[in-house]
């Protein structure tokens, strides 16, 4: 317990005592509302985690790829039935374990109280903690809600802006605007020398369907997500497509 709560105590001690910083979180005894709220949902939610972790491992060790899904960034309430659907087996594993606790004694489930009532609450947690926030919300609130920084809030002005347009295909931006693709071949780090043997298999096979195309449009046709992301990070490839000409319209 001195682990998981003495760091926090320290930090808050520090942010006491520092003027500017106190402010931008919103005022110290905000702050400690907000510590006391977050380690007890994180109380709630580490048995939860531990099952999700938990099956992950077990996917692993029985040869299946657990698979690394894009993470969801923007803000948005999550649906209903996809919540109960991703914490049914929390769920189901709090009922079992209450029940076996109590079949031996009420003392062991009173004990074990703090796990089983995470798991059994996991779902009303997590519909109640994805809800988006009132822009004037205090608790949990970070300095770049109270002061954004400049380019935060120009991100977001551009992000409105153009909410409407469609997201145009990262190769045919690159390749339309030279400019763009020089400072992106600037951006991108240097290649190390690599392993024999050792192969980026989207990125092999990216390359034989550039190779077998005859024009740019048809290699981005034959391109999936995964080989368009590693041609964008390999500056020998990238540019060997960009090269390519255009299908005859």
């Amino acid at each position: 317990m001195g682990l998981l709560i003495v760091p926090k105590l320290l930090a808050y001690i520090l942010l006491v005592t520092q003027d500017h910083n106190r402010k931008q979180f919103g005022g110290a005894m905000i702050v400690l509302v907000s510590l006391t709220i977050e380690t007890l949902l994180s109380g709630l939610i580490a048995p939860v985690m531990m099952i999700f972790q938990s099956c992950a491992m077990g996917e692993i060790l029985l040869g299946r790829d657990a698979g690394w899904q894009v993470q969801r960034r923007d803000d948005g309430d999550w649906p209903r039935r996809e919540l109960i659907r991703k914490y049914a087996l929390p769920t189901l594993f709090g009922i079992a374990m209450a029940a076996s606790a109590f079949a031996v004694s009420l003392p062991l489930l009173l004990w074990m109280a703090p796990v089983i009532v995470g798991l059994l609450l996991c779902i009303p947690i997590a519909i109640w903690s994805s809800r988006v926030s009132k822009s004037n919300a205090r608790l949990f609130r970070t300095p770049e809600q109270t002061a954004p920084p400049r380019e935060l809030v120009r991100a977001n002005q551009l992000a409105k802006h153009n909410s409407g347009d469609a997201i145009p295909c990262p190769l045919m931006a690159l390749r339309n605007d030279a400019r763009l693709l020089d400072v992106h071949l600037m951006n991108l780090p240097v290649e190390r020398p690599r392993n024999r043997g050792q192969i980026n298999p989207h990125l092999a096979l990216a390359r034989a369907k550039i190779e077998e195309a005859e024009s740019f449009d048809e290699a981005l046709g034959y391109l999936t997500p995964r080989e368009e992301f590693a041609v964008l990070g390999s500056p020998a490839v990238l540019q060997a497509v960009c090269a390519m000409p255009r299908a005859a319209q």
